[in-house]
């Protein structure tokens, strides 16, 4: 089998599967892992698919720039973010991530809404201008452009400080084995702070961000309570989240 086939191949039955091992793939192909890792390698290096130890899964497509991911799966987003708004209580301090998502969550919080809201992102904030009962708390730190919001050691500091009820965490990627990624180290930092400094985690994962990796791990699985998914996901999708903890919630 030339290469060009054996990609094409690889490809077919990383999206059928979910995920491939190089190994496997050694076998089936009756070539060396050597062979194997060089072509994932190059099926990585066009961003067709995220490396990871012992093979590949489909990489994210939720790591283009903001602007195009505005209008990624624009409507479920916002089926998402109205049914995590629900879960927001009267009362409670709420760190809220910069993206897309989370863009739609403050749109959906009642104008009536009494919560303190955490952010370190300026676009969330200036989303919540309107809302005379909630109070904001903006994080200082350096400007990352790409996501719009602050990253850095004071960022890191001024979260240090924060007990909250409730986190909502962007993420890229979101695979029960490979647990959350992003796209960017540092920002992999914040949202493993972010994390932590609430009581809990809760995630909307559009389906592109399903079982799919970026290159930076925020951590496992294990740091998320709530996932917020679409109701047309896929029913096998679901059931390795909950074998691992994590309560789902449709919209």
């Amino acid at each position: 089998m030339l290469t060009p086939q054996r990609k094409k191949k690889i490809l077919e039955l990383l999206a059928a599967q979910g995920q491939v091992l190089s190994k496997q793939l050694s076998e089936t192909f009756a070539v060396s892992e050597d062979t194997v890792r060089r072509d994932l390698r190059e099926l990585a290096a066009e961003g067709l698919l995220q490396r990871v130890h012992g093979g590949a899964l489909p990489a994210s497509a939720a790591i283009a720039t903001f602007a195009e991911r505005k209008n990624l799966s624009l409507d479920i987003k916002q089926r998402l973010a109205r049914k995590a708004a629900e879960l927001i209580l009267p009362g409670q301090v709420v760190l809220i991530d910069g993206g897309t998502t989370t863009g739609e969550l403050v749109k959906c919080l009642p104008l009536d809404l009494h919560i303190t809201v955490v952010t370190h992102s300026p676009g969330i904030a200036l989303g919540l201008i309107d809302h005379p009962h909630i109070d904001v708390v903006l994080i200082g730190g350096r400007l990352y452009k790409h996501s719009i919001v602050t990253v850095g050691a004071a960022t890191l500091e001024g979260l240090a400080k924060i007990h909250a009820d409730v986190c909502f965490l962007g993420v890229t990627g979101v695979h029960a084995e490979a647990g959350l990624t992003t796209g960017d180290f540092e920002e992999s930092c914040i949202k493993r702070a972010l994390a932590g400094r609430a009581a809990e985690t809760i995630v909307m994962a559009s389906p592109e961000k399903l079982n799919t990796a970026s290159p930076w791990a925020i951590g496992d699985i294990s740091l998320v309570n709530t996932l917020v998914v679409a109701k047309e996901t896929e029913e096998q999708v679901l059931p390795p989240f909950a074998e691992r903890g994590v309560g789902v919630v449709t919209g």
